[in-house]
């Protein structure tokens, strides 16, 4: 049996970073991963890098750890770069501080490397404003094969203004979900070993996504193969509906669907609260079920990438902002996915 194809024909060369400093100062490459133990035990609800051409040699890292009971470990910050490494002449690293990924073979596999100082605090805290604690020693390694054909919101529409509505003006992005393995150590604490799922996510490009209404993104691969992936916007001020696209994968094919109910960040509840989605393919209701299960939280005002800064000052988030692991069902099947939420304060309850 032949393979299959997942790349939904993106080029396989957007897999590949800048191999130096591009001359525009709004350029910026970035990669992501988001991890879900299968166990449930904990979940990465964020490692990505952040490299903005205007301060090549400064850049942005957030990385999340979090724990179904609320316990949250925390390594952002601003980070200088490692050599990036070349192969048959494509730069196949992007490095800040403790963090590296590594495209082993693009659209299909991917490594990562998480070796560095986190803080330790819980969601609640977060909550607070609080962005210190313990410190600990943190190494994680992952080993990701991607399982879901390459999908990005604006790509059902295609046209310009859906395009600048997700804020990939004038670049490239796109999301993948994978199946892993991986190693995860706390220093003083036993190692684990563990097998996952998460979703990879690719962007180059200057970016601008102007007054930022608030979002909801949610995505997730289960056991039999099938999979889902969704990013939308709140209603307008005037109630009408605003951008929203989805897509379901049966275990074969990708199928465009639109978004019914999603779970707006009216409220946060970091363990066991609900986000429900309401999809449509075809003219049919597709139901899945989400309760969340691991969590960080990012207060508004407060910095996403820690002591990260462009032009100096810190790089702050406008509204608060919900990054964590969700436990899905739909038809009966269960597995652990991600969610990124985030609403302005005042519509919150």
């Amino acid at each position: 049996m032949s393979e299959q194809d997942l790349s939904s024909g993106y080029d396989p060369a957007h897999e590949f970073f800048l191999g130096e400093k591009p001359d525009n100062p709004l350029m910026r490459d970035s990669a992501s991963m988001w991890i879900s133990d299968d166990k449930g035990r904990f979940g990465f609800p964020r490692l990505t890098i952040e490299a903005v051409s205007s301060e090549w040699d400064n850049r942005g890292v957030e990385a999340n750890i979090a724990f179904p009971d609320g316990r949250v470990l925390i390594g952002s910050g601003g980070y200088a770069p490692a050599p990036v490494k070349f192969v048959d002449g494509n730069a196949v690293t992007l490095n800040a501080g403790p963090l590296t990924f590594e495209v082993r073979e693009p659209l299909k596999r991917w490594a990562l490397v998480f070796d560095g100082q986190t803080y330790e605090t819980t969601v609640q805290q977060q909550a607070q404003g609080v962005t210190t604690g313990t410190p600990r020693d943190v190494r994680i390694e992952v080993e990701a094969t991607m399982v879901v054909p390459a999908w990005s919101p604006g790509e059902q529409a295609r046209d310009a203004a859906t395009v600048q509505a997700v804020g990939a003006v004038g670049g490239h992005r796109h999301e993948q979900l994978f199946r892993c393995t991986g190693s995860f150590h706390i220093a003083g604490e036993a190692p684990l070993k563990f097998t996952g799922s998460g979703l990879f996510v690719r962007r180059s490009g200057a970016r601008d996504i102007g007054e930022f209404p608030g979002h909801c993104w949610q995505s997730a691969v289960f056991p039999s193969g099938k999979a889902f992936g969704l990013m939308g916007f709140p209603p307008r001020k005037d109630g009408t509906p605003s951008f929203g696209e989805a897509y379901i994968y049966d275990g074969k094919q990708k199928h465009y669907a639109k978004v019914v109910e999603a779970p707006w960040m009216n409220q946060f509840v970091p363990h066991d609260g609900p986000v429900d989605i309401v999809l449509e393919v075809a003219g049919q209701p597709v139901r899945i079920s989400g309760r969340t299960h691991d969590s960080t939280c990012i207060r508004e005002n407060n910095p996403m990438f820690g002591n990260w800064t462009q032009a100096g000052q810190p790089v702050l988030v406008g509204l608060p902002f919900h990054q964590g692991g969700v436990r899905y069902e739909w038809d009966g099947e269960v597995t652990y996915g991600m969610i990124e939420r985030s609403l302005p304060g005042a519509k919150m309850v």
